[in-house]
């Protein structure tokens, strides 16, 4: 078995990077508290805008707060958002797909044309809208990338299952006397998976993304909570006698999201899989 792992390493080398890249960031997510030097939040104004030492490996912000400390914290805020919001909205699209695709007639038409109408407004735009009703905050960021999120996933699945049940394995199982449960868990479930892995790779990717956006327009996560975007926001002020405070978040950002994105790529080219709505 570890021959055979490494024979995989070594073939699909590029997705094998990602994937060592992607676990490191979540070992540093888990074990933050343990890895930081110090207190990301203790604020010490004397030893603000310090340069790299032995007690501040990176140096420190404007409120004197370790630098590598708020990155690693920001680590574990970015990917459990992300995640948290992937899930979710993950979880309601296979159900809403499925039973649109699988059932047909007029509950997919109604479903889809209210997923078309969400997907009507630009992403951003309706988070927004959502975000001013409910108020800023972890939660309301993390419904309102949920609400908004899930249509597309549903689109695409009910998309998956509308082609896969024409088939004719599909049509054998329901003369055998299955039923829609078993069809659906035995036949549908396992032929939608490599695609569902595929768009879960890339959408992390958006997640993380759309989480440090909204952190850096000041309606995302609210300090002092340590995260990416909130990071580049607060040393936008000192871009230019210290850029290191946006430099070293946007560097973690932009690891993370190419590390999703192209492992993403690599296993739709593997797997076959077509990705589109």
């Amino acid at each position: 078995m570890i021959r055979n792992l490494f024979d995989i390493a070594k073939r699909y080398k590029i997705a094998t990077a990602c994937v060592i890249i992607l676990f490191l960031f979540v070992i540093i997510s888990i074990f933050a508290p343990w890895l930081a030097p110090n207190d990301p939040v203790s604020v010490d104004l004397i030893h603000r805008l310090q340069r790299p030492s032995w007690k501040y490996p990176l140096g420190t912000d404007q409120l004197g707060r370790c630098t590598l400390s708020r990155l690693l914290y920001g680590a574990r805020t970015s990917l459990g958002f992300a995640s948290m919001i992937f899930v979710s909205s993950l979880g309601i699209g296979i159900v809403v797909g499925i039973i649109a695709g699988y059932k047909g007639g007029w509950l997919d038409a109604i479903l889809m044309r209210f997923c078309e109408s969400v997907m009507a407004f630009p992403n951003l735009v309706l988070v927004l809208g959502i975000v001013g009703v409910f108020g800023q905050g972890m939660l309301q960021l993390v419904v309102a990338l949920m609400m908004v999120q899930w249509v597309y996933y549903a689109r695409m699945i009910r998309n998956m299952v509308v082609s896969l049940k024409e088939r004719t394995f599909i049509a054998a199982a329901k003369i055998n006397g299955s039923s829609s449960w078993s069809i659906i868990r035995r036949h549908i479930l396992p032929n939608i998976l490599p695609s569902i892995i595929v768009i879960g790779t890339l959408e992390m990717g958006w997640a993380i993304m759309d989480i440090s956006a909204l952190s850096f327009l000041g309606l995302g996560i609210q300090p002092p909570t340590p995260e990416w975007g909130a990071m580049i926001l607060e040393g936008k002020s000192f871009i230019r006698n210290q850029p290191q405070l946006m430099i070293y978040p946007g560097l973690m950002i932009f690891i993370v999201v190419m590390s999703f994105h192209t492992l993403g790529e690599t296993l739709s080219e593997k797997l076959g899989v077509k990705r589109g709505l």
